[in-house]
């Protein structure tokens, strides 16, 4: 099974709510991870997508990256969102596309942290798009421990 369906079965299971917005892993290349999902079930009364659900399409897209990236090192722990800000620049009238990519000298730095003290900090950035254009800025802080 390839990464992208182990990690979308993960994310359904472990967190039922991306099952509800219809998030899919649609592409992962090691470095960057796009995640969708539909309009329909993330629609708001402007028939654009709900803020909440762009929300938890892009902390997902850092979630589900960071969790691949362990697995890729042999490590099994426990990820969480510490902190995050959104910027929402425009509405989103069709299906949501997120992508969230990790440079390779933060991720060792991380990879350093987590074996040192059992417990490290990254921050991811993720942006959403919807006709090839930005329309969320995501920024969050992930914490892995044990």
């Amino acid at each position: 099974m390839s990464p992208e369906r182990q990690l979308e079965n993960l994310l359904h299971e472990e967190i039922p709510l991306t099952r509800a917005l219809g998030i899919r892993a649609t592409a992962y290349d090691g470095r960057c991870l796009v995640l969708s999902a539909p309009l329909s079930p993330n629609i708001n009364h402007k028939s654009t997508a709900f803020g909440g659900s762009l929300y938890s399409v892009a902390v997902s897209c850092g979630w589900g990256l960071l969790h691949l990236k362990l697995a890729e090192a042999g490590l099994h722990r426990h990820i969480v969102i510490q902190e995050s800000s959104i910027r929402y620049l425009r509405p989103v009238s069709g299906d949501m596309r997120a992508t969230c990519c990790v440079e390779d000298a933060a991720l060792e730095r991380f990879m350093r942290a987590l074996h040192k003290h059992d417990r490290a900090r990254l921050e991811l950035a993720v942006s959403v798009s919807h006709d090839d254009r930005p329309a969320v800025e995501f920024s969050g802080r992930y914490v892995v421990h044990g």
